[in-house]
């Protein structure tokens, strides 16, 4: 799912939007799957979102205001779904570990959806999408019989969401701290790779057993587990 390359490769600015709403059951995302035919993730299962272009880069855009608008303008163009500034929250940061031939550098803004809109996926780039409860996203996840797969970031997006009852208690989380900034440094381990994070007591030495806190993802055979402990 990773393309590696030994390579250094620039990391690209980015932006990506985890949509929310209240439905029947409790606080359900958007994902979007891309196309299978693409090089790059094809059939993978994402939130909406892409590259700032330079049509976001106006004359008095900063970087943070250039993924604003790039995150309101891939929305509107992989859903359908117009959004407005005043509705994205900034959620969290994520950077492309180095080693990875595609890198980005990643704006995350929550958002919630709270009128009838409707999903219009292009049918190009996107092909299909599901709203789906975080904890149900999860358990499929950890189904070894089950095909739906995300990437790192995704997944632990839907891991800080999962026990949200509804968006006001997503909204509400968010609000109530910075926005957390992921720089994964990775460690590979038999049939995957180990995502280490800032605050990891393995991050600086890349030791995984070294004694202390854990912030990390392990990426094994497809499947996922993030692990936080102090």
């Amino acid at each position: 799912m990773l393309e590696l390359s030994e390579q250094a490769a620039t990391a690209h600015p980015a932006a990506t939007v985890v949509l929310v709403r209240d439905g029947d059951e409790g606080l359900e995302v958007l994902l979007v799957q891309r196309n299978k035919a693409l090089a790059h993730m094809g059939g993978m299962w994402v939130f909406p979102g892409g590259r700032v272009d330079a049509v976001d880069r106006g004359p008095q855009a900063d970087a943070y205001q250039a993924a604003l608008n790039a995150a309101i303008r891939e929305t509107r163009e992989e859903t359908g779904l117009a959004l407005a500034e005043q509705q994205l929250s900034y959620l969290s940061h994520w950077v492309t570990p180095e080693g990875v031939r595609r890198r980005f550098d990643t704006w995350f803004f929550l958002a919630v959806l709270d009128d009838d809109q409707d999903v219009i996926v292009d049918g190009g780039e996107i092909a299909d999408h599901r709203w789906v409860r975080p904890a149900v996203a999860l358990a499929e996840l950890a189904d070894p019989a089950h095909p739906f797969r995300l990437m790192p970031p995704t997944y632990v997006s839907m891991v800080e969401l999962a026990d949200c009852c509804d968006c006001g208690a997503a909204l509400a989380r968010v609000g109530a701290r910075e926005a957390p900034r992921f720089a994964p440094r990775m460690v590979f381990v038999p049939d995957g790779i180990c995502f280490l994070y800032e605050g990891d007591a393995g991050y600086d030495s890349l030791e995984l057993e070294v004694a202390g806190a854990r912030h990390r993802t392990y990426m094994v055979d497809g499947r996922l587990e993030y692990v936080r402990e102090n």
